[in-house]
């Protein structure tokens, strides 16, 4: 049975990563810093789910969680915990506290830490698991607000620069994985009508994460240190 370990799975993407591939017979490591309704209702369907308490933004919460799982390969490991501020949804308020002049940087602090900082723990801490796996794959959640090249609109300080961070620090653990095997990458599973995405996205969340999953899936040595958007294509730096 393949396994994946999934932060932030009590809602949104992670919530719905944690219903699909429980659905497709995985063992599943569901991570969060509480859990919900939805996300125990699944481990009543699936036997193979197992929810975690982890903060990402704790580091002694994910060496404890690794030293617990220390015996267990984990074939996929997901970095889904991120937050986009102290307004949580893409919405007018978000963009106006993250506008110039407007910045809080104890929340910009924040955001780093959850966003940049809590991946590189969780990976640093589990990959040993992951390189004893089968698949030996690292993913990270990005976003194209990451991109530098797609940004014409400006602003959006806290979150663009936490995702332009990620992209450049799973662009550096590709080639440092690379000899044990392990593939890394940054995936953007787009703009979807999640809690943080809002009501007013594009993306249905099943759909992306059924992109994001074929993304995983079909993930080769070719496309590492690219940063992959849910439908497959490669998005500019």
């Amino acid at each position: 049975m393949k396994t994946v370990l999934i932060t932030g799975a009590n809602r949104g993407f992670g919530l719905e990563l944690a219903k699909q591939y429980a659905g497709e017979g995985w063992r599943v490591h569901a991570c969060a810093r509480r859990s919900s309704p939805a996300l125990a209702g699944l481990t009543g369907l699936h036997e193979a789910l197992t929810v975690h308490r982890l903060d990402v933004a704790e580091h002694p919460e994910i060496e404890r969680l690794a030293a617990e799982l220390a015996e267990e390969p984990i074939d996929v490991l997901i970095n889904n915990a991120g937050i986009l501020g102290r307004h949580p949804t893409f919405d007018r308020q978000a963009l106006a506290e993250q506008a110039f002049g407007q910045v809080d940087f104890d929340d910009w602090q924040t955001v780093l830490r959850v966003n940049v900082f809590g991946p590189m723990k969780v990976t640093q801490c589990f990959v040993e698991q992951v390189a004893a796996s089968a698949e030996r794959k690292v993913v990270t959640f990005s976003s194209a607000m990451g991109s530098i090249a797609l940004n014409t609109s400006g602003g959006g300080y806290l979150y663009r620069t936490s995702k332009a961070a990620v992209n450049m620090m799973m662009k550096s653990m590709a080639v440092d994985l690379a000899p044990r095997g392990i593939l890394a990458c940054a995936i953007h599973p787009g703009w979807a009508r999640t809690d943080m995405g809002g009501p007013q996205a594009t993306v249905d969340p099943a759909v992306a994460i059924r992109g994001v999953r074929k993304v995983i899936a079909s993930l080769g040595r070719e496309r590492l240190g690219q940063v992959l958007a849910y439908d497959g294509t490669v998005l500019p730096d």
